[in-house]
């Protein structure tokens, strides 16, 4: 039995996210026992970007107007340039976000993944990470933001780029089993 049997996942994606930053975690949660949900506001499949051009598709599992954060223990949001970008203006999935921050479950997010997070209007002293393009607006949602492989504040993981998926994987699992919700940051 691996540390995350009888935990279910929620990966929060849209079009372009970039494949690896969701491929990596998934098969990682999977492997530690996880079962995991593909939701997204797409109906049938949600496309990969890969560095430079479109990629594979993945079945969607449940259309997030559908989604229950009840149902879930962690969410998981992949980053990619064009993935955040549109579900931060998306109402549901800006609220099926939020709903997991306010209910105190693990939620970790890789690369531009944060920017869904800056419309919960929830990020006000947290310690965070991304990838660097987006620590402005980290910083003008009121998140500290550091140059580091991983930050885990508040229950919120955030890593930032591919390079950082070993010990972001790694993390991710740890907190989902512990259901750690430590009020310091964990560098």
């Amino acid at each position: 039995m691996g540390k995350l049997t009888g935990k279910k996942v929620a990966i929060l994606t849209e079009n372009g996210f970039e494949e690896v930053e969701l491929t990596s975690p998934m098969k990682a949660m999977m492997e530690a026992g996880a079962m995991v949900d593909i939701v997204s506001p797409q109906k049938k499949t949600v496309k990969a970007w890969n560095h430079d051009h479109w990629s594979i598709e993945i079945p969607v599992d449940v259309q997030i107007s559908e989604a229950d954060v009840d149902n879930y223990d962690a969410l998981f949001i992949p980053g990619g340039v064009l993935n955040p970008d549109q579900m931060r203006t998306n109402p549901d999935c800006v609220d099926f976000a939020q709903q997991f921050i306010e209910e105190q479950k693990p939620v970790a997010e890789i690369c531009h993944g944060p920017q869904l997070l800056i419309e919960t209007g929830m990020l006000h002293g947290m310690n965070m990470t991304s990838f660097p393009s987006i620590r402005t607006d980290l910083e003008n949602a009121g998140a500290h933001w550091s140059d580091v492989e991983v930050i885990t504040d508040r229950g919120v993981t955030t890593s930032r780029s591919p390079k950082d998926l070993l010990a972001f994987n790694q993390r991710i699992i740890r907190e989902i089993a512990e259901s750690n919700y430590a009020n310091s940051p964990v560098l």
